[in-house]
């Protein structure tokens, strides 16, 4: 009952505070978020008061599955942007960015942060500056598609936007990798190649290749079925089911085998869009069943945040520092590479802002930072400041980038007319 009523409470309040919030013009994602910090156990869950909110943080982790599934349906939407099509356009534009503006923000924070390091080495070592860098280059995917699809977003800002938040994924994976290595090297005093090199990789490939089979399997069902009612249903439990698959972890001698969900999901979302001919058809149920699972999704996220790293000094002072040139490394490092590319004026002014929003990724390489002991923590919490603070205000800047780069358009009279129409007869038939 108690998971039930959990379930229940987020989505209630996620709706309520996008009402409450719609005279701010804020994005649902950000009015989700400040609901699961309402009643997370910071706030009224502290209250301890039953059915009121979250009492504890393993009361939030205990609705994790719901945030895996979530996670994989928002990775099989962003993986539909990759068109064939729309890839002979913008294909090698997003690879350019999506590379340069991950590692500017990773050269610029190791830069800086390796600064303070040498004012307070006591604490920030060497080893937290590298981890940290590298957790700089992850982007959030699920907040910066919810915007896009909130305000239906299109236009050449949109178009590049997916796929380089889908690039980041990969990127992040292997600077990470390569980083954590030498953070984990300076510690221990030795360097292990296969967890340098060998492993990140090895995931990336696999990840890869369970989601062309999915999708290629997908594709193949579908021919099963006439109504589009069951090929829907089919579509939603090969997206679960791989992202079940994509748990799977295990070694082969000194070689560690896992998957990014997200990657899988994401090439899952590909091959599915590109060969079989009902994809947009599906693609676009799909979005209306789900909608429910991110709104429910976003308030667990907000939840999970723990606004207790706002007592440690030491912590919002990196955290902030952080925070400024992370966001400065991704706008000049997608602004640079958009001149390169020859992108238009908008696309150049504005990218940078769409990519500041961080969580999921980042949260799994902080988690992935513990296993170097002590040292871990820090980086564990400055990580969370820093989501804390992008994910409020991260999904804001994106509508605003997006609002100015001309790819929201704001809502015509007609439309506003219509509305209002159709409302006064629904009050009178009430009446």
């Amino acid at each position: 009952m108690n998971a039930i009523l959990s379930v229940s409470i987020a989505l209630l309040a996620g709706l309520l505070m996008t009402r409450l919030f719609k005279i701010f013009k804020l994005p649902s994602v950000t009015s989700y978020l400040i609901a699961g910090v309402l009643i997370g156990p910071y706030c009224l869950g502290a209250l301890k008061i039953a059915g009121l909110g979250f009492h504890s943080a393993a009361e939030v982790e205990a609705l994790s599955i719901l945030s895996d599934i979530a996670l994989g349906f928002i990775a099989f939407s962003i993986g539909s942007e990759f068109e064939l099509g729309a890839l002979r356009k913008t294909g090698k534009q997003a690879c350019v960015i999506g590379i340069f503006q991950a590692l500017a923000a990773t050269l610029l924070v190791d830069l800086v942060l390796y600064g303070m390091h040498l004012m307070i080495p006591d604490k920030l070592s060497l080893s937290q500056t590298l981890v940290l860098g590298a957790i700089a280059t992850a982007t959030a995917p699920a907040a910066t598609l919810m915007v896009v699809r909130q305000y239906k977003a299109k236009g050449s800002l949109t178009s590049l936007l997916l796929p380089i938040v889908a690039l980041d994924d990969a990127v992040g994976l292997v600077v990470f990798a390569v980083s954590f290595g030498i953070a984990k090297s300076l510690l221990v005093g030795s360097i292990d190649m296969i967890s340098l090199l060998v492993n990140p990789l090895l995931e990336i490939v696999f990840s890869l290749a369970l989601g062309a089979v999915m999708g290629w399997i997908l594709t193949q069902l579908e021919k099963l079925f006439n109504s589009n009612t069951n090929r829907l249903n089919l579509t939603i439990g090969a997206v679960i089911l791989t992202v079940a698959l994509s748990m799977l972890d295990f070694h082969i001698g000194p070689v560690h085998i896992s998957f990014s969900s997200l990657l899988t999901c994401m090439m899952l979302g590909t091959i599915f869009c590109n060969i079989c001919p009902l994809s947009h058809t599906l693609m676009e149920a799909a979005d209306k069943w789900t909608s429910p699972i991110f709104a429910i999704f976003f308030v667990i996220s907000g939840a999970a945040l723990e606004l207790s790293v706002f007592t440690d000094t030491a912590i919002v002072l990196i955290g902030v520092v952080y925070i400024i040139f992370r966001s400065l490394g991704k706008y000049f490092g997608a602004f640079a590479s958009a001149k390169l590319t020859k992108c238009s004026d908008s696309v150049c002014k504005y990218l940078g802002i769409t990519l500041l929003p961080q969580a999921g990724v980042a949260l799994g390489m902080c988690t992935t930072a513990m296993q170097i002991g002590e040292q871990g923590h820090l980086i564990r919490n400055i990580t969370l400041f820093a989501v804390l603070i992008y994910e409020l205000f991260g999904p804001l800047f994106t509508k605003m980038a997006l609002t100015a780069a001309g790819d929201i358009k704001p809502m015509s009279d007609e439309i506003k007319n219509r509305r209002k129409t159709l409302l006064h007869q629904a009050s009178q038939k009430n009446d």
